[in-house]
């Protein structure tokens, strides 16, 4: 598993910390290795993904779904477009949209995640859900 820092809940500016977490794990999906996105994740996340029929629960059915995917997924250039963290007790939320160039094609994602600061004071993605940006909106 890849290694990740964690700022603690207590630290400084959270906000940046938590876009931070989520670009390193993006940086490695985006060559293939979903272990970033692992690592951070809670064992009791719960996974939404247009490519699914149904939602995942859990670390063990995300490691399954994601090792399904190791090793094929290549972005060849990635933004993530206006993210923002909003904070509340305990919990970082953070919205982004996602856009990737991959062959020439490019497209287009909104991203949720929900982060929750562990009892052990790291960071955790409890909740994820993926949609598709619809052309020409």
């Amino acid at each position: 598993m890849a290694e990740c820092t964690y700022p603690r809940p207590d630290s400084g500016d959270i906000g940046a910390a938590i876009i931070a977490l989520e670009t390193q794990a993006l940086e490695q999906w985006n060559n293939g290795n979903p272990d970033g996105f692992i690592a951070l994740s809670s064992d009791e996340v719960v996974y939404f993904d247009p490519a699914l029929e149904n939602k995942l629960e859990g670390k063990k059915a995300l490691e399954a779904y994601y090792d399904k995917v190791r090793g094929k997924v290549k972005i060849d250039n990635y933004r993530m477009i206006k993210p923002v963290v909003r904070l509340l007790p305990g919990t970082a939320l953070l919205t982004y949209d996602y856009e990737a160039c991959r062959d020439g094609q490019v497209f287009r994602m909104h991203c949720t995640e929900v982060y929750a600061a562990s009892p052990s004071g790291r960071w955790e993605i409890v909740h994820t859900h993926w949609s598709f940006v619809l052309p020409g909106r």
